[in-house]
C-alpha cells in the first residue's frame, strides 16, 4: 500500500495548495489502542511513542517519531525527512516549526466529519502545552476541509479497489441466491456468507456478527444487526446488508428476495409496486448527482418520492461516502437533521464516492431496502455496482 499512501500525501498536498494552508499537523501515540482514522492513508503503519507527520504546502513530507521506529519511517519511502528522538518530542517539533513559520496550521479535529476528528482531547492539551511558549498556538485552526477533499476524492487505484470488492460482493450474493430456500434460517444463509468469505479470501465490512444483515419476513430487526433463528417462510421478502473488504477498501449493497406463496405466480402488488418505488427513488437520485449539488438535495429527492407514493420516510440517510471504510470522508445524502450536523450541505465532487438506500417496510411482508454504490463523475454519477433493476423471485 506504499504506492497508495505516497499518492495520497501527494493529493494532501495539493489541497494544501488549493487551501492555501502552510501545514499539516497530525499528532499520534499508540495507535494500536486507537489511531487516528487518517493515519492509513498517509502513513500506512502504526506510531508508538507521541509522533507528528507534517505536510507542508511547499511539498516537504517530515516525520517525527521515536528512535525504534525511525528505520520504519524510512522504509515507507513516503516521508522525505525522517527526525528520531528519545525523550521528548517537543524540541524536534519546535525546531521545525520555528524554521517552517507556518502562518496557518491544519489539526485533526472536527465538530461534524468523525475521520476528520483524529486528535484526542489528551494530545490536543499536550499540543498546546508544548506551544505554550510560541507565536503557533494561535495559528491552530481544524484540518476538516483537508480530511473532506483527501478522504473524499478517490484517487484512481482506490477506485480499482473499490470496483473490486464490489466485484466480489456481486459474486457473493449470486452463491447465496442459489443457496437459499425456504425453511432456512437467518442464522444459516448467514453462516453460509461468512463461509463465502473464507473462500474468497475477504473480509466483512463491517462487525463480522451484523455482516451480513439477513432479515427473513416482517418480524425481522432492521439495522445492522445480527441474524436471528427467524427462517424464510413463503410470502417473506428476505432482505440482506452487505458488504466486504478486500485490498483494503470497501464495497456496501443491499438486495432483496421474494419467496412465493403456493398460490402465488408473481408477487403480490404491495411487493412489486414497493420495490417499483425504491428502485426509482434510487433512479432519480443518481441521476442528479453531480458536482455542487449539496448531499441534502439528494436525499430529499430520494425522501420526497418515498413519502408520495404513500409511505412513511425512512429514518437515516439516503447515502454515505464509501471507501477504506464502510462510511467513509464527510458528506453524506442526508436530511438536514441534528445528528448529522452540517455534512448533508456538503459539496458534491468528482470522485467521490456514495451508496444510494432508500428503502420502506411492506406490512406483512417485510423489510425492502437496496443499496447502490455510485461514483460522483465530472458528467454527473455511474454505478459502480449493478443495480438490482427486477425482484428476485424463488
Amino acid at each position: 500500500m506504499s504506492s497508495l499512501v505516497d499518492e495520497k500525501v501527494r493529493q494532501a498536498i495539493g489541497i494544501l495548495q488549493d487551501l492555501n494552508i502552510d501545514l499539516w499537523l497530525t499528532f499520534v501515540r499508540e495507535t494500536r489502542g486507537g489511531g487516528d482514522p487518517v493515519l492509513p492513508l498517509i502513513y500506512g503503519l502504526d506510531l508508538t511513542w507521541p509522533s507528528v507527520l507534517l505536510l507542508s504546502k511547499t511539498g516537504e513530507r517530515i516525520a517525527i517519531v521515536g528512535r525504534f521506529e525511525a528505520e520504519a519511517a524510512r522504509r515507507t519511502e513516503v516521508y522525505e525527512t525522517v527526525i528520531q528522538y528519545d525523550q521528548s518530542i517537543q524540541p524536534e517539533l519546535l525546531a521545525q516549526l520555528y524554521r517552517l513559520d507556518p502562518k496557518r496550521i491544519a489539526i485533526n479535529y472536527s465538530m461534524h466529519d468523525v475521520h476528520a476528528d483524529g486528535l484526542t482531547f489528551g494530545m490536543y492539551q499536550l499540543l498546546c502545552k508544548y506551544l505554550e511558549t510560541t507565536p503557533y498556538l494561535s495559528r491552530l485552526e481544524s484540518a476538516e476541509n483537508i480530511h473532506r477533499a483527501m478522504r473524499g476524492i478517490k484517487i484512481e487505484q482506490e477506485i480499482t479497489h473499490i470496483r473490486r470488492a464490489i466485484q466480489t460482493t456481486k459474486d457473493i450474493f449470486e452463491r447465496t441466491f442459489e443457496f437459499i430456500k425456504t425453511g432456512m434460517t437467518e442464522v444459516q444463509v448467514s453462516d453460509y456468507m461468512h463461509s463465502l468469505l473464507k473462500e474468497f479470501g475477504v473480509e466483512p465490512a463491517w462487525e463480522y456478527i451484523n455482516c451480513p444483515t439477513v432479515n427473513a419476513g416482517p418480524e425481522s430487526s432492521v439495522g445492522h444487526v445480527g441474524p436471528t433463528q427467524l427462517e424464510i417462510r413463503p410470502g417473506h421478502i428476505v432482505h440482506f446488508d452487505f458488504g466486504v473488504i478486500q485490498d483494503d477498501y470497501c464495497s456496501d449493497i443491499q438486495r432483496v428476495v421474494y419467496f412465493l406463496r403456493p398460490d402465488e405466480s408473481k408477487p403480490p402488488h404491495e411487493v412489486q409496486h414497493s420495490f417499483d418505488v425504491v428502485g426509482e427513488a434510487i433512479q432519480l437520485a443518481v441521476h442528479a448527482m453531480k458536482p455542487g449539488v449539496t448531499g441534502n438535495a439528494i436525499d430529499c429527492i430520494a425522501r420526497q418520492l418515498i413519502v408520495d407514493a404513500g409511505y412513511p420516510e425512512y429514518l437515516y440517510a439516503t447515502g454515505h461516502q464509501l471507501g477504506r471504510v464502510v462510511h467513509d470522508g464527510a458528506g453524506i445524502l442526508g436530511p438536514e437533521w441534528d445528528r448529522y450536523g452540517d455534512t448533508p450541505n456538503y459539496l458534491l465532487e468528482a470522485g467521490q464516492v456514495y451508496t444510494v438506500e432508500p428503502g420502506l417496510n411492506v406490512p406483512g411482508f417485510g423489510y425492502l431496502g437496496l443499496e447502490e454504490d455510485v461514483m460522483v463523475t465530472t458528467n454527473g454519477a455511474e454505478y459502480l455496482s449493478d443495480p438490482q433493476k427486477e425482484l428476485i423471485v424463488k
